[in-house]
Formats: C-alpha cells, structure tokens, sequence
C-alpha cells in the first residue's frame, strides 16, 4: 500500500514566503500532502477552530522560524507558537527548523517590536529542546527538510491515507487494530531506547522487550486468608517499576512485595500480601536480566531477611523509564483493574 501523509507546515508568512514554497515543494516531491495556513486567516481568532481541526488530522507538524516572531493572539501568544504548542500537547511528530543566526537575513524581514523580539527568543528555546535543524536559505532547508520527513517517517509512520481500493481484505484491518494496542508501549519504548548512553542501549533495549513482553498473573491478599484474595495480572515492565524506587538503595523481598501490592491493591494484607514463592520468581527474572543483585550491604547476624538492590543496568532501565514518563506526560498502568475471577 502506498500511504500519504499530511504535513502541517506552520511559520510567519509574509517573511517566509519563499521558504515556505520549498517545503511545500518538498513534500509534494515526496508524494504526500502539504497543509498551510495560505487557506487562513493566521491573525482571525474565529478560525482558530478550523486551524486546530486540521492539526488534528495531521501526520507531521513542521514548524520553520527565521526573525519574526508574527501575529499574536489576545492572550499575546503568536498564532505560529499557539499552532506549535497545540501540536506538541496532541503528541504529533513534529520537525522543528530555526534559521541559523550568522546567515544574512534582510534587515526588514526582523522583528521590530521589543516584547516580541522576546517572545521570539523564547519560543525559539522552547523549539530547541528538541531534535532540530539549523538552516542557512531555502535551498538548504529544501534539502533538511526532506531528510528529515524520511527520517520521521521511518522511525514513526503514522496513520497516513491510503486509497480506498489498496485497502483488501480483513488483513489490514486486524494489522491496524494490533498496531493502535501497541503504539503506546512502542513509542515509550522508543523514547527510552534513544535516551539511553550508546554504551548501554543494547543492554537496556533487550531488558524493556522482555519487561514488556512478559506478563504474571498472581493473587493479592487484603486478609490473613488466601482463598479472599484478588487476582491480577501485569507486565514484569510494570512490576518492574513498582519496585525499583525502593530498589535504589536496598529492600527486602517482603518489601518488594508489599511495594507491587501497595500499587495494585487499595488495601492489602502486610505481612506477604503476595505469596514468598511468586515474590522469589519475581526477584529471580529481574536478577536474571541482570536488573537486581543481592545487596552489598552488612546486617547484622540475627537479620535474616533477603536484601536486594538494583545492579547499574537496573537503575538505569528505571531512570528512563521514569524521565520518559515524566518528560512525555506518558502515564503509565499503575492502577490495573483487577481480574474477573
């Protein structure tokens, strides 16, 4: 199937007309749909409506931005950084392009307006906290922008237009119901692999699959008596991170338990809410990936308990766990319902 996708290709106008040609080139070269504001009127708060229905209906977001910080809102708010911010809150791929500040630019094509030279330098901070590019003229930006849409459409395709005689069968149809349960957990996934050190992406990319990947079904007890207890079911990902915290430093194998059920459970049972022999085969998969290593830490002969802590690999499986779901606004399963049965 041949796929089009729909950029949205945002940036002040009249001082960027001529960029904006290239890009609109680019895309159409590349067989897929530009979409611009030329149709609107950016300065009209009446078709703010309009201009967010159609960034929902995008694939990519492109947001081009040279000296000019362009018209605001009446909150004070340029429509160019309200279509940007709009984009980024939907979670759409966005490709971000600043002019580099030693090319010559005309002198008329610069802000004028003190408030809003400020503006500009900050919405341009704002873009450059993400992956960007840095260009000297149009045809320099003709050429980054298309590597970059190839870029971003290999590393996440979205859900694109196709015509509707490519569309045979049933096949596709279950393809795009198992990719729609899967993009979640893969775009979490992906995000984590590249934050991760080069020297530890594989060990790290290899740990969150089979975290992942593999799912426990246990009960949870909220009284002394086992046969009251609740079944649940999650990924050893999610297991993962309800104890790792604790992990950090040292825990027990009890407190291990009683950090899962404290996650799961509105009340539970303190004294080994989860059974010891499932507890144990929790500890001993993670140990197993080389996520948990028994604590180095001295106690005293009459203490008894297991001790763990999490191994360099671990703490680092966690910290992007948490940084992603943090930076993203990922949130994550913590709070499963519990199982029938």
């Amino acid at each position: 199937m041949s796929k089009k996708y729909q950029i949205f290709i945002s940036s002040t106008y009249q001082d960027l007309k001529e960029e904006r040609e290239q890009v609109i080139k680019a895309v159409l070269e590349m067989g897929h749909i530009p979409v611009g504001m030329e149709m609107f009127s950016a300065a009209d708060e009446e078709q703010w409506k309009i201009i967010a229905r159609q960034i929902d209906e995008i694939d990519y977001y492109a947001i081009i931005v040279a000296h000019r910080y362009g018209s605001v809102t009446a909150e004070g708010i340029s429509f160019t950084e309200k279509e940007y911010d709009y984009a980024v809150a939907k979670g759409i791929p966005v490709l971000g392009f600043v002019i580099d500040d030693s090319s010559p630019w005309p002198k008329n094509k610069h802000e004028e307006d003190t408030k809003h030279q400020k503006r500009l330098v900050e919405f341009k901070k704002k873009i450059k906290s993400r992956l960007i590019q840095f260009w000297k003229n149009k045809e320099d930006l003709h050429g980054k922008f298309s590597i970059s849409l190839m870029k971003a459409i290999t590393a996440n395709p979205r859900t694109g237009w196709v015509r509707a005689s490519e569309i045979t069968g049933p096949e596709v149809t279950n393809e795009l119901t198992r990719l729609s349960s899967e993009n979640a957990t893969l775009r979490t996934q992906l995000e984590i692999l590249i934050r991760a050190g080069e020297g530890h992406q594989d060990e790290v990319r290899t740990a969150i699959k089979i975290l992942s990947n593999n799912q426990r079904t246990f009960r949870i007890r909220t009284t002394g008596k086992w046969d009251e207890a609740k079944p649940y079911t999650c990924s050893l990902a999610d297991i993962f991170h309800y104890a790792a915290p604790n992990l950090i430093s040292e825990n027990t194998s009890l407190g291990v338990s009683q950090n899962i059920a404290l996650k799961l459970a509105v009340d539970y049972y303190s004294k080994w809410p989860i059974g010891t022999n499932i507890v144990s085969d929790m500890i001993a998969d993670m140990a197993a990936l080389d996520l948990l290593e028994p604590s180095k830490k001295k106690h005293s002969v009459s203490d008894t308990d297991d001790y763990w802590s999490l191994t360099k690999l671990g703490k680092q499986v966690l910290k992007e766990f948490r940084r992603v779901r943090l930076e993203e606004g990922i949130k994550s399963s913590a709070d499963p319902l519990p199982e029938n049965g």
